[in-house]
Formats: structure tokens, C-alpha cells, sequence
């Protein structure tokens, strides 16, 4: 276990020595156990967190506060359009003045080619720690509630299987970041991960280049397939979602057309029998249902979504309780 993680940034799973990311998984299992008995737990007495949002958000805002409160701290929810960042607060003049008021930062910034930037900015001038709750290119705190909850229902990862494909969607271009941010863990892991996705929707070559190394140097495996059928086959865990082909066009009308010719890649009944028969639908939520998937499946038995959301909380309190101490 690592006990030096105090003043820590998480921008992304990469920058956390495997070690640190089990001593956080350590932490997060201990301290779900307590809010299950009802034994407090506050770690973080007196201590706030900035909460900075570019985007719209519902699981992260909640859990975020919900965990300070827990963790016996407070919350700030900041809206980059109702403050002065949206007439001239430079990256580097909020991290010098929030990593000043508080005891840690957390930005959402999920902009195409801005969001990454802003929060390494930010993250430069803050005295605080700096926790990225999504940007453009990764979601580390979604991926470790992801990998908790894979723990919890499969046990020993070495050797199962994931199935990490793009899934239609009618509503808007989605970020990368979720897939990214999988294909990066999940590899560090000794898993199986088949990336699954039409040729449009690609990932960026460097973070697929890290996974392969990844996988190479942990004793896993990484694909890359672009039938969903195939992705899904004998799979232990199905993680289906849209995405934007931002690689492609970043053209809101062109990225609709392209996505029309796949609205046959939803998750149904058919397509999860391909799986294992005990495998487990996942999904970071919300999902566009009927069309990202069908009712069936993301309410049925191998659905675990929402101890996926729930474990959002107890990963992000554990991050929390060993950075901001």
C-alpha cells in the first residue's frame, strides 16, 4: 500500500503507479464497508473541494458532494458561465487562486482539444491537488469505479475478457474519454480488452499505443475489431457506448450522417447471448435507451449500472481522503 499520496493530481489512471491505484481501491472498499454499518468516517473534517464544471453533469456532481459531505468536508459547485471565467479568469489565475481557497480542485472540462489543456493549466498553478472529473481525453474516476465494480462481480481480473465498443446513439457527439480511459486500465490489469468500433470511430493513436504497451507489459491482451458481434463473443464483461467520431469530423451534421449507417450496433437480448452466460452489461450512464440499448438488458439481470454508479462515490471519497489530507 502507498501512503504518500497526499497533494496528488488525477488527471489520468496513466500518471498512478498500479500500486497507488489498488492502495485507492483499498481505501474505497474499506470505506464502503463503513457507510454500509453507518460508521463515520470523516477523513477530511473541515477541509473544501472546488468543483469546477464546463459540462453538464448529474452521477459526478452528486457523488463528489454527496462523498465531501461523508467525508465530513463541503463542496463548492462553480459554473464556468456564471463566473468571471467566462469574461477573462485565465487556467493559470484559477489554479492560483482556487488551489489557495481550497483544500482541493475538481474540473470537468470535456471540450474537444480544450478540456485536457485547461486542467494541466489549471493543475500547474494549483497548490491543491487537482482531480479531473472528465475531460476530452480521459474519465479516471468513472474508470476506477468501473474496475471496482469488474472486481467485485468477476474476482481475479487476469484473463477476462472486455468488450469496450461503440454503441449508436441518436443525442450529441459524446467524448472519447470514456473508452480512452478504459482501454488504459483495463490493460494495466492482465485483461483481455477488444476495442470495438466502425472505422469513423476511432481513438487517438497515442492512447492506443499506450494500451498496447500496456498489455504487452502486464501479461494481457489488446484488439482492435470493428464487428460488434465479434467484440461480444464469449466476453466476461460488455461495456457498449456511444461516442463521437471526433477523429474523423468534427462537424456536428457530417458526425450524424456517419452515425446513421451503424443504428444496428445496439446492445439487445441477441447480442448479450454472444457473451458469456454470466457476463456482466456495464454502462458509465445515461445511455440512450432503445437505441444505445434496448430496455432488456440495461434493466435485466446481467445489468450492473447502477453498482457501477454507486461505486463512483466510494472510489471518488478514497481519492479524496489520500490526496486532500
Amino acid at each position: 500500500m502507498k501512503s504518500d499520496l497526499r497533494g496528488r493530481d488525477l488527471i489520468t489512471t496513466q500518471e498512478w503507479t498500479r500500486e497507488e491505484i489498488e492502495t485507492a481501491l483499498d481505501v474505497a472498499f474499506q470505506l464502503k464497508r463503513q457507510r454500509a454499518l453507518g460508521e463515520r468516517h470523516a477523513l477530511l473534517q473541515d477541509k473544501v473541494l472546488a468543483m469546477l464544471f464546463f459540462f453538464t453533469s448529474t452521477r459526478t456532481r452528486a457523488s463528489f458532494e454527496a462523498g465531501m459531505a461523508q467525508l465530513g468536508g463541503h463542496a463548492a459547485f462553480i459554473e464556468s458561465r456564471t463566473t468571471q471565467i467566462a469574461h477573462g479568469d485565465t487556467p493559470r489565475e484559477i489554479g492560483e487562486i482556487l488551489g489557495r481557497y481550497f483544500d482541493g480542485v475538481a474540473i470537468r472540462h470535456c471540450d474537444w482539444k480544450d478540456g485536457n489543456r485547461y486542467i494541466r493549466e489549471v493543475a500547474a498553478a494549483s497548490r491543491a491537488p487537482l482531480l479531473n472529473m472528465q475531460c476530452d481525453v480521459y474519465h479516471p474516476f468513472q474508470i476506477l469505479a468501473d474496475l471496482m465494480t469488474i472486481i467485485e462481480k468477476k474476482g481475479d481480473l487476469k484473463g477476462k475478457t472486455i468488450a469496450v465498443s461503440w454503441a449508436y446513439a441518436a443525442s450529441y457527439q459524446k467524448p472519447i474519454s470514456v473508452p480512452q480511459s478504459l482501454i488504459l486500465l483495463m490493460t494495466r490489469f492482465a485483461m483481455n480488452v477488444r476495442l470495438v468500433h466502425p472505422p469513423e470511430y476511432k481513438l487517438m493513436p497515442e492512447i492506443l499505443e499506450q494500451a498496447r504497451e500496456n498489455a504487452r507489459r502486464h501479461g494481457g491482451a489488446f484488439d482492435v475489431l470493428d464487428d460488434m458481434d465479434a467484440g461480444f463473443r464469449d466476453a466476461d464483461i460488455v461495456y457498449p457506448k456511444s461516442w463521437g467520431c471526433l477523429l474523423t469530423t468534427e462537424d456536428l451534421e457530417e458526425s450524424a450522417l456517419i452515425g446513421r449507417k451503424y443504428r444496428d450496433w445496439i446492445t439487445d437480448e441477441r447480442r448479450m447471448s454472444l457473451a458469456k452466460k454470466d457476463a456482466i452489461y456495464m454502462h458509465c450512464l445515461p445511455a440512450d435507451r432503445n437505441i444505445e440499448v434496448a430496455d432488456a438488458v440495461i434493466d435485466g439481470p446481467q445489468s450492473v449500472v447502477f453498482d457501477e454508479a454507486e461505486n463512483r462515490l466510494h472510489i471518488q471519497k478514497a481519492v479524496m481522503a489520500l490526496t486532500m489530507r
